[in-house]
């Protein structure tokens, strides 16, 4: 039987890595689209190049050859259990597209996990980060600072921000998610099937509680020991 998860959440919300553990503890495959995008644009498929000419039109893709994509990439013989979604759909319009996409395939969405944090919460998530340039370790001036301002306690490398993670683009960042995707978010709360799970806890807390959510749907391993 085959089980399809979407995994939604806002910038800084964890999902990227919510989506790794929740992959390695399940018979899922990830699949996040950006990296599916950044895959068919890399190996020139034909739908990576048809992506590609809206692009170099200034274009946005449209929804059908996005989940086109999708579809071709959950056809692999590592999705035959399912596929945890991950930043796609984005919006209700492309939510709609994809169940009926899916349902011509005899498939359907079983389960959505949002992710719920505080916009304050996620604010500090996202312009607190600073990353090593020596050896790309991360780390957060409010959350786990390194011990020494600036100096990665890994490799003694030097640490930076990133442009767009400044507190007036975090903010922009989830004003555009919230407008795009409240709307997305009522619409799996009608069928019934969507799970909201506090993302401000403790990581493994989350995702314990997000495989609790997915229980009658699938067989999962233990959480490996420290």
């Amino acid at each position: 039987m085959t089980t399809n998860v979407i995994l939604l959440g806002p910038p800084g919300a964890g999902k990227g890595t919510q989506a790794k553990t929740l992959a390695e503890r399940t018979s899922l495959s990830h699949v996040a689209s950006g990296d599916l995008f950044r895959a068919a644009l890399r190996e020139g498929t034909e739908l990576g190049m048809l992506a590609k000419s809206y692009m170099d039109r200034g274009e946005l893709v449209p929804d059908e050859v996005v989940i086109n994509m999708i579809l071709e990439r959950i056809q692999a013989p590592d999705c035959l259990a399912g596929v945890i979604f991950d930043g796609f759909p984005r919006t209700r319009e492309q939510a709609v597209a994809l169940g009926e996409s899916l349902a011509a395939h005899d498939s359907k969405i079983d389960a959505v996990l949002y992710l719920s944090v505080p916009n304050e919460v996620l604010l500090r998530r996202i312009a607190g980060r600073q990353t090593c340039k020596t050896c790309g370790a991360t780390y957060n001036i409010y959350y786990f600072p390194s011990h020494r301002p600036g100096i990665c306690d890994a490799c003694g490398g030097k640490l930076y921000q990133r442009s767009d993670d400044s507190m007036e683009t975090a903010q922009h960042r989830l004003d555009v998610y919230f407008e795009q995707t409240m709307p997305l978010i009522e619409y799996y709360q009608r069928q019934g099937i969507l799970h909201e799970i506090d993302g401000q806890r403790e990581i493994t807390w989350v995702n314990e509680e997000m495989l609790k959510a997915l229980s009658q749907y699938l067989v999962t391993s233990p959480q490996p020991e420290e």
